[in-house]
């Protein structure tokens, strides 16, 4: 039977406990839920921003997410995925990514949420500006840090 697989990049914010609810009501062969919520912060000092654009390649965002996605089912016995990402504006405190996996065991469950996070920090086709709050209406993309890219590699097999 094949797993329930849900990704979804949208506008709009998502809620959590619904998500989950669609991932686990009526399943009894699921011991484990992890989630990850990626929520949009206000950093300090010169970094300090107060909005943040996500644009995407449609099309090929989802596309990529489901290859990771299909690779994440491949390591794991997992029992359902969502993955829903936001693209356009957001503001310190809203969320911006929701991962969820779901196994009959915890350790498939976080290991699978830690290896699609590291994916979509690192490669997913997602690009970031901030406007920042000392920078006078100025945008600066955001590269991607050593320690995504370090983080990501360990799963490289």
């Amino acid at each position: 039977m094949p797993i329930p697989v849900t990704i979804r990049i949208q506008s709009g914010d998502f809620d959590v406990a619904r998500e989950t609810a669609a991932l686990v009501t009526g399943r009894h062969d699921i011991g484990a839920v992890v989630s990850f919520i990626g929520i949009c912060r206000r950093g300090e000092g010169e970094a300090t921003i107060s909005e943040m654009t996500l644009e995407h390649y449609p099309g090929m965002a989802e596309e990529e997410i489901g290859r990771h996605v299909d690779e994440a089912k491949a390591r794991w016995p997992l029992d359902g995925v969502t993955v829903i990402h936001r693209f356009g504006r957001v503001v310190p405190g809203d969320n911006i990514v929701l991962v969820l996996t779901a196994s009959a065991h915890r350790e498939a469950a976080f290991a699978a949420a830690e290896f699609l996070m590291d994916y979509l920090k690192t490669n997913a086709p997602f690009w970031k500006s901030e406007k920042r709050i000392a920078g006078e209406d100025e945008r600066v993309w955001v590269d991607a840090r050593d320690q995504d890219d370090a983080a990501a590699a360990r799963w490289k097999t």
